[in-house]
């Protein structure tokens, strides 16, 4: 950062005294004029004033009347003023300002080069830096804090059934109280069916609805959105906003979510008419599962299985 600082403040130094000496050029010429000026209105007058006032006539220096000594003092000035500009400082002319020109542009040139090695030095480190996430399988920090656990919830049964008449078929006890851990704290993003089968907005959660419906009505506190890439971006400051439902929801967000917490029912349901999608062995590993057997509080056998994205 230093570095950047004293290259640019010696930019501005060369490029200051480039203008600086450009308006000093500019001033030397005006009063040059000005003295021309000055000189001829001067003595037009003094000649004037000898020969026809006859102002001066009885003075006289060596014989040679005092008017002509006063021209000649200042023609001497013009001329003293004329080489000081044109011939004194020449170097200062269009040629020593081109050169100046030329330098500043040779100067930045090998900045810039040197600003550009920087970079490709930098990126070598991150190239060589994600290679290795990558090579142990984890993730550069900016990714983790985008989203890199947007995470989809459900629960399935063997044949991906999720629901019927936008409801659940079965009651687990502690698939309940598992989703209730995971997403407390956290954006839930749900399509506006799954909203409304909740008898009133879970508590200690963001709600996101997402609706086509222009004047859906909704209690305050709860954020309604017109698709999925709205909802995502309502959630952006959330390290981790679930996907809780509904069918078409998981469609849309299969494909965009970093992380997948499903309990898988251990049973087929035929009657059922909202299925989950199929998950791609090929896009998603298993990192854990937990299985529960069925008894008194769970008609079904069920487990808890995370997916994380290849």
């Amino acid at each position: 950062m230093f570095g950047k600082k004293k290259q640019v403040s010696t930019i501005d130094k060369d490029q200051l005294e480039l203008i600086e000496n450009a308006q000093k050029r500019i001033r030397q010429k005006k009063r040059l004029y000005i003295h021309f000026v000055v000189f001829l209105i001067g003595a037009v007058f003094l000649i004037l004033a000898n020969t026809v006032l006859g102002i001066g006539k009885n003075f006289t220096i060596a014989g040679i009347d005092w008017f002509v000594y006063a021209i000649l003092a200042w023609l001497f000035l013009f001329a003293y003023h004329f080489f000081n500009v044109f011939i004194t400082n020449k170097f200062m002319g269009k040629d020593w300002e081109k050169q100046q020109l030329d330098k500043l542009v040779s100067q930045q040139k090998e900045r810039i080069e040197k600003l550009k090695q920087g970079f490709l030095k930098e990126e070598t480190k991150l190239a060589q830096s994600q290679a290795y996430n990558e090579a142990s399988g984890s993730k550069p920090t900016s990714e983790k804090k985008k989203f890199r656990e947007l995470t989809i919830i459900v629960a399935a049964g063997e044949d991906n059934a999720i629901g019927k008449d936008n409801d659940l078929i079965w009651h687990l006890s502690d698939d309940l109280k598992r989703f209730k851990k995971l997403t407390s704290g956290h954006h839930i993003i749900m399509g506006r069916k799954t909203f409304e089968s909740f008898p009133k907005p879970l508590p200690n959660r963001t709600h996101i609805v997402i609706t086509r419906q222009s004047d859906y009505k909704v209690p305050e506190g709860v954020i309604v959105v017109n698709n999925l890439e709205d909802a995502i971006d309502a959630a952006r400051k959330d390290s981790q906003p679930f996907i809780i439902g509904g069918g078409e929801i998981y469609k849309q967000s299969i494909n965009l979510a970093e992380k997948l917490e499903m309990t898988r029912v251990h049973s087929t349901f035929k009657n059922a008419d909202t299925f989950f999608p199929e998950i791609d062995d090929t896009k998603w590993r298993e990192v854990s599962r937990t299985t529960h057997d069925a008894d008194e509080k769970h008609k079904y056998a069920f487990s808890f299985i995370t997916y994380l994205r290849k």
